[in-house]
């Protein structure tokens, strides 16, 4: 049966007819009960002191106008996309994040609200973002469709690009080890250092891109404010 490259992301493993691939999103809840232990493990310390690193900063970017709390909406953002790219890296795991169903999903609805929102509550101060300030009189009517522009096409970007890096590494890491069978040892030595050092790169682009999404996020809602 002929397949296509993208085959290995489809989700087909079913046991009677229901799909198991979207369930390693939901395998994190097994980890909410350990954050209510009276002792603390060294990891949920580590946790909290990132979480809390995480709120300074994300407090920062919404300015003092923001309500209070709503950091937390990002930190879990970043949580959900963070503990979603770690646990595609394991063998035989589906990747959640590398399907715009579910980044998509993520981006739109909050853009979507960010954009009621605003336009409902600060209609001035949503229109005067169309034009940045100091622009030519000539040139307002085109900075208001470029500005509009950009605007729409923000929670396809979002999506797009976390997609994209989730994909790009992991077909590389397959296609780099489907060549494994036809190596000598020698090659074989080096495929397995390259594929370490692959596997390396990849979590760290599954912080990085975790940290984009939310903070990219964080910016798009402070403008609203």
């Amino acid at each position: 049966m002929m397949t296509n490259l993208f085959s290995v992301f489809d989700p087909s493993t079913t046991i009677f007819n229901l799909s198991l691939n979207w369930l390693s999103t939901f395998i994190g809840l097994l980890l909410i009960p350990s954050t209510y232990w009276f002792l603390q493990s060294r990891m949920n310390l580590i946790w909290n002191n990132i979480i809390l690193t995480l709120h300074m900063e994300f407090k920062t970017l919404l300015g003092p106008q923001s309500s209070g709390g709503s950091t937390f909406l990002f930190i879990s953002l970043f949580s959900l996309i963070l503990f979603n790219n770690f646990l595609g890296l394991f063998p035989y795991i589906f990747t959640s994040t590398s399907h715009l169903t579910l980044t998509l999903s993520l981006a739109l609805p909050l853009w979507l609200a960010f954009m009621l929102y605003g336009w409902l509550n600060h209609t001035q101060h949503m229109f005067a973002h169309l034009v940045p300030q100091g622009t030519p009189s000539v040139l307002m009517p085109f900075m208001v469709c470029i500005e509009t522009i950009s605007n729409m096409i923000r929670p396809g970007t979002l999506a797009v690009r976390l997609t994209a890096n989730m994909i790009a590494g992991h077909l590389l890491l397959t296609l780099l080890g489907n060549t494994g069978n036809s190596l000598s040892y020698f090659l074989l030595s080096f495929l397995i250092v390259g594929q370490i050092a692959l596997l390396i790169l990849e979590s760290a682009v599954a912080i990085i891109q975790s940290y984009v999404f939310a903070v990219l996020s964080t910016l798009y809602s402070s403008e609203v404010i």
